[in-house]
């Protein structure tokens, strides 16, 4: 799909020219993960993986997979990717952003709304 919204196409940009995105990005493509998790496998820091996680979740570039309840009786997110990979093209004048979404994402999202008239 081709990406119109500039906002999102500003997004896209944004994180694949941080190194640290494309981390937390290629850690939560296929499987959901905390963020001790990215933290522990990415090697960054926790308050970095913290204000990323946020940053991507507002930009809606990452979703909230699921919510768990740890063994300590503590809540903690699982998070995911909305998009799978992109394309950018720059052309005169205009930057052509195309995303593959998520599947496995789009199918939890999906099946999450059905849920909601039961």
């Amino acid at each position: 799909m081709i990406i119109k919204a500039q906002r999102v196409k500003c997004a896209i940009l944004t994180a694949l020219a941080d190194i640290d995105l494309q981390k937390i990005l290629n850690v939560v493509m296929y499987q959901s993960k905390s963020a001790n998790e990215i933290a522990k496998e990415t090697d960054i820091s926790h308050t970095t993986v913290y204000r990323k996680i946020k940053w991507l979740v507002d930009e809606k570039l990452l979703i909230v997979d699921k919510i768990i309840i740890t063994e300590e009786g503590k809540k903690s997110s699982l998070f995911r990717t909305v998009l799978k990979s992109f394309n950018v093209k720059y052309e005169y004048n205009s930057v052509i952003v195309e995303a593959e979404q998520n599947v496995d994402t789009l199918r939890k999202v999906t099946e999450r709304f059905l849920s909601l008239d039961e």
